[in-house]
């Protein structure tokens, strides 16, 4: 495992115990970690985004901390942020697996739902002799409406923040 994924599942922890959010400085974890101050700025950086469900906020100086919060949105929030923000007109498999597994950790789909998603959006699906561009406009169409009927078959519950079975 790397060092980033290491320190990812570490604050993921914290944020399990805490529920909401966790402060934590940014020295003192990078001395626990025996790495440099920057690679906990990469990790916040790139794996605690609003695109992931969180908010960052710190203070710098002596007493300086960084706080994480989760980012409480409605099922429906984030469907319609998905559809409308994130897949666009046409989206690489790539993105679209990161979508899929998002979704799934989020409660927003069910894990049946991401594997026939993730399946459906595949490179295996989509195996046929066609331009890549129009690859990528196709699945961003599929996905579309795979999250559609999802959100049709079961109405938005209270965000419980668990998983949709």
């Amino acid at each position: 495992m790397r060092l980033s994924d290491t320190i990812e599942e570490f604050i993921k922890t914290m944020m399990r115990e805490d529920q909401e959010a966790c402060e934590l400085k940014r020295n003192e974890l990078a001395e626990y970690f025996h790495c440099a101050p920057s690679q906990i700025n990469y990790v916040l950086s790139t794996r605690f985004t609003p695109d992931h469900g969180y908010s960052i906020t710190s203070q710098r100086g002596g007493g300086g901390y960084v706080r994480i919060v989760r980012i409480q949105a409605s099922r429906v929030d984030r469907l319609t942020y998905y559809l409308n923000e994130r897949i666009g007109d046409s989206i690489d498999e790539q993105r679209a697996q990161i979508i899929c597994r998002q979704l799934k950790e989020k409660g927003t789909i069910s894990d049946r739902e991401a594997e026939i998603m993730s399946a459906a959006v595949s490179r295996g699906a989509l195996g046929v002799p066609v331009p890549e561009d129009l690859k990528n406009v196709l699945r961003a169409r599929i996905l579309k409406s795979m999250l559609i009927a999802s959100a049709r078959q079961r109405p938005a519950a209270p965000d419980s923040g668990a998983g949709e079975e």
